[in-house]
């Protein structure tokens, strides 16, 4: 026995195991329920994306453009960082080493001898100069006139004595013999080889692609080339660099060129009289058979740069990347940024699971503090897995666009901060949006590797804007918030690093302190507007509505309300009455009173449908229709306001606040008149006493939800049953007033709202004192006397 321990160690450890079997049981319970396992599914993909989002698996680069560097900054580790400079220059020499491409045609130089033997034979046949073809005289250089410049000189004067030096080299005299100039044309067919093999190039094409005397030029020929198959014919491509000097034609026919200097060759000595002739003609007749080949030169050339590796310069370990009292400009930025990558490449992978595992433990840590307040005090946010999911997505998209916003030249993590804290404080509530910034800041600092001084300027924004924004009561609102949130970043960020700076005098007028502090303030302002433009959006995304829209809707103009004035003149007086006593009441407890006196307006919309039904609609002295109905039937009637009046609201776009009054006003309480109704006839015929369950005579609810709900039901039923007093003396009213309360209090109708028993009674006196000034005593004014 004594291994078991004492009695009442036993009876201990019994308790212990006890408690530990209905915590697990409850937790089994929890965990069963399909909406909690939905929202902890949301929440644990929050912080995964979260994760993602700030890039948990890599230390945060801290530095940015304009950084004081006090103490300088020394390389940790050996890295390369690329030279584009160097880079660029070798890639563009390897690109101007590529030749530019022409494709050839060679066929058309093919058919220079054709040509020129009928223009010879033409000569051979013609007995004088006038008997030739002005064509052929021009290309043959036998008419002055037409000659090309840099050919006169090379001709004899008279264009009779060229002629018949050509008739005596291509003919013999008294004879029909066409072997001389056979024998011409076959000198002359290989004298022009190179002219087929090289191409010759339009000047033009030279002048518009910019090609330069000196530059390597390749010719592109493609020829049949028959490997024994008859029906086989291939194209073979061959490429031969060559200058300009080779494709130029003035060049090719000047004595140093392929073409020109081969009539001083022997094997060409029957052509060197005609050498002037001849190279008259050609200017004449060849065309051009070179074209510029654009996609092959930019193909070869994207190639040849592309083959070039990039340059990298190499820095050590050790050395000085920013000196002691600079600020980071862009190029120590970019080897601050290149040491940053090569450090984290080396890093190993046990050492990133070990920074993703605290990063994920850093904010499960977040997500419960945050989670414990919604279920505290947001439990229609913490239950609703579409209202959670939005929460949660405004929080993930704030991350992200803070960090991408962090880095230069924006430097703008304040604005979507900011914007986020400003719609969180209008939707929910102060407390709850300044929780949310001050989980934002945390994580946005850590993750963007800034200091505590910043975390301090995030920190003050967000307490100006959460403080500020207690109700919207105009958009100008937002936009002096705007300038507030400006001049609150621009003093703490410069006060901040002010004080960081040993020497004060130094750090007043820093331009570049000045300039960011600026900066943050732009933003900032520029949050104001983003947020006043954007109210609508707000409001349909989140189900809320604010002072803004409430007082657009307070307009009677509004259809609603003139239709209720139209067809219920009674109930929209009693509703005027309600939102009267109504605002003034929550105003007391500190809750909404503009919300209560709008929602006063709507809330009785359902019967405008069947106001004849209605007492308040009723005419003096007509009998009621209810006379004529059964309790129950009647009831069904009254009630059913309420479902009209939700169908109306949302055909014209209520929002949903207004719409949750509609429901609420009435919570679950007796139609109390129809059920006493119920009861009597119950008591005259026993057989019909099930007609008179008191569950049938109840509304549908649900009950009061919000403070400001619950004032409204209580200055419904005080106004309508203030009409009923003949005598409404303060003392009738008061005690009134207060069964009214009690009868609610007492049904339970403020259970589900966070009415306290101090509010309710201050709620009360506040009716009390509406109701007494509404029908305080007046003086009776004496008839006037006839004359």
């Amino acid at each position: 026995m004594a291994f078991f321990g004492s009695k009442k160690s036993r009876t201990a450890l019994a308790a212990s195991l006890r408690d530990s079997s209905k915590l697990s049981s409850r937790l089994r319970e929890l965990l069963s329920n399909r909406g909690t396992l939905s929202r902890l599914s949301v929440c644990l993909l929050t912080i995964l994306i979260l994760m993602v989002a700030v890039e948990s698996w890599k230390a945060p680069f801290r530095y940015r453009l304009g950084m004081f560097s006090e103490h300088g900054i020394v390389a940790n580790s050996t890295f390369k960082v690329s030279n584009p400079i160097e880079t660029d220059r070798q890639r563009t020499q390897k690109e101007t080493e590529v030749p530019y491409y022409f494709k050839n045609q060679p066929d058309l130089i093919d058919k220079l001898p054709g040509l020129l033997k009928e223009d010879l034979v033409s000569i051979a046949n013609a007995k004088s100069l006038d008997e030739l073809n002005a064509d052929t005289r021009a290309e043959l250089g036998l008419t002055p006139s037409r000659r090309l410049e840099q050919f006169v000189g090379q001709f004899p004067e008279e264009p009779e004595q060229t002629f018949a030096e050509l008739k005596s080299l291509v003919s013999s005299p008294d004879s029909n013999d066409t072997k001389k100039i056979e024998d011409l044309i076959n000198d002359f067919t290989k004298l022009i080889t190179d002219l087929a093999t090289y191409g010759i190039v339009n000047e033009n094409d030279l002048i518009q692609n910019q090609i330069r005397v000196g530059d390597e030029i390749a010719i592109i020929n493609e020829s049949s080339d028959k490997d024994g198959k008859k029906s086989d014919n291939r194209k073979v491509t061959t490429v031969t660099k060559v200058a300009t000097f080779d494709i130029r034609l003035p060049d090719q026919l000047s004595a140093s060129g392929g073409v020109g200097r081969l009539f001083d060759n022997k094997a060409f000595q029957r052509l060197a009289p005609l050498k002037a002739v001849l190279t008259h003609w050609i200017y004449f007749q060849a065309p051009t058979t070179l074209t510029y080949d654009a996609q092959r030169t930019l193909k070869e050339r994207t190639q040849a740069r592309n083959q070039v590796e990039e340059i990298f310069d190499t820095f050590q370990r050790g050395t000085i990347l920013v000196e002691p009292g600079q600020l980071i400009d862009d190029n120590q930025l970019a080897l601050l940024r290149a040491e940053y990558e090569a450090r984290e490449k080396a890093v190993p992978t046990y050492e990133r699971v070990i920074r993703v595992t605290i990063i994920f433990l850093m904010l499960v840590v977040l997500a419960v503090l945050n989670g414990y307040h919604l279920l505290r005090n947001k439990k229609a946010v913490a239950r609703t897995v579409s209202r959670l999911s939005i929460y949660l997505s405004v929080i993930i998209l704030t991350i992200f666009l803070a960090r991408l916003l962090s880095y230069d030249p924006w430097r703008a993590e304040v604005l979507p901060l900011v914007v986020t804290v400003m719609v969180f404080a209008i939707v929910y509530d102060q407390m709850m949006a300044i929780l949310t910034a001050l989980s934002l800041s945390l994580v946005i600092c850590l993750s963007t590797g800034a200091a505590l001084g910043h975390f301090v300027v995030l920190m003050s924004v967000s307490a100006v804007a959460v403080t500020s924004l207690g109700n919207v009561s105009s958009r100008s609102t937002l936009i002096k918030l705007g300038f507030g949130m400006g001049l609150t970043y621009f003093l703490v960020y410069w006060g901040i690093n002010l004080i960081n700076s040993q020497e004060l005098s130094n750090g007043f007028f820093d331009q570049q302190i000045v300039w960011e502090s600026l900066q943050g303030a732009g933003w900032c302002l520029a949050a104001g507007y983003l947020v006043a433009g954007s109210l609508p959006f707000i409001e349909s995304l989140f189900g809320v509505v604010t002072d803004i829209s409430l007082l657009e809707m307070s307009n009677v103009s509004h259809p609603l309300l003139q239709e209720l004035v139209r067809r219920a003149p009674g109930t929209y007086n009693h509703s005027i009455s309600v939102a009267t006593i109504g605002e003034a009441a929550a105003d007391k407890i500190g809750a909404n009173g503009l919300l209560v006196r709008v929602a006063a307006y709507y809330h009785d919309i359902g019967k405008m449908l069947k106001p004849q039904y209605f007492i308040e609609n009723m005419a003096q002295g007509s009998g009621s229709l209810h006379d004529n109905l059964a309790p129950a039937m009647s009831t069904l009637i009254i009630i059913g306001h309420v479902k009209d009046g939700v169908d109306l609201a949302r055909q014209h776009n209520l929002p949903q606040p207004i719409i949750d009054f509609i429901e609420q006003h009435h919570g679950t309480t007796l139609v109390e008149y129809f059920f006493r109704e119920a009861e009597k006839q119950a008591d005259l015929s026993p057989d019909h006493k099930t007609d008179a369950e008191e569950s049938s005579f109840r509304y549908p609810g649900p009950k009061p939800q919000t403070r400001e709900a619950g004032v409204m039901m209580l200055s419904d039923a005080v106004e309508s049953a203030s009409r009923t007093l003949s005598d409404p003396t303060p003392k009738r009213i008061k005690s009134l007033v207060h069964s009214l309360v009690m009868k609610r209090l007492l049904d339970g109708q403020f259970n589900e709202c966070s009415l306290t028993l101090s509010e309710i009674n201050v709620v009360e006196e506040s009716l009390v004192k509406s109701l007494i000034g509404i029908y305080h005593g007046r003086i009776k004014y004496p008839e006037e006397r006839s004359a």
